[in-house]
């Protein structure tokens, strides 16, 4: 059973998912770090909308960004996967095809 503070992240995480473009850009930032005026360059959004986006995924500890001088920099926090990972993992021992599942919940109930 998940603590509440674990329902909270989790709750946050997915929120932080739940947009197509901040998706994108964590796909994106699994494959290399990159500055947010190439993100926002990379998505047609302007640095305001990108620099949003980004906050969110910042809060949800999805991602972590730097400053060097002017530029900010951004980068895949790893940690922050693994949660939704892990999350979704603890229902593999009970994954089977869907058909399958719901056939051995009516058989359980001997019906």
């Amino acid at each position: 059973m998940s603590t509440s503070s674990e329902t909270n992240q989790l709750d946050e995480l997915f929120a932080a998912l739940s947009h197509s473009k901040r998706r994108n850009i964590v796909q994106l930032l699994a494959l290399h770090p990159a500055t947010v005026k190439q993100l926002a360059d990379g998505h047609g959004l302007s640095l305001p909308a990108i620099h949003k986006h980004i906050r969110l995924l910042e809060s949800s500890g999805l991602i972590v960004r730097k400053k060097v001088g002017r530029t900010n920099f951004v980068a895949l926090r790893r940690a922050g996967l693994k949660q939704v990972q892990d999350w979704a993992l603890q229902f593999r021992t009970d994954w089977g095809n869907d058909a399958e599942t719901l056939e051995n919940y009516i058989a359980s109930l001997g019906t």
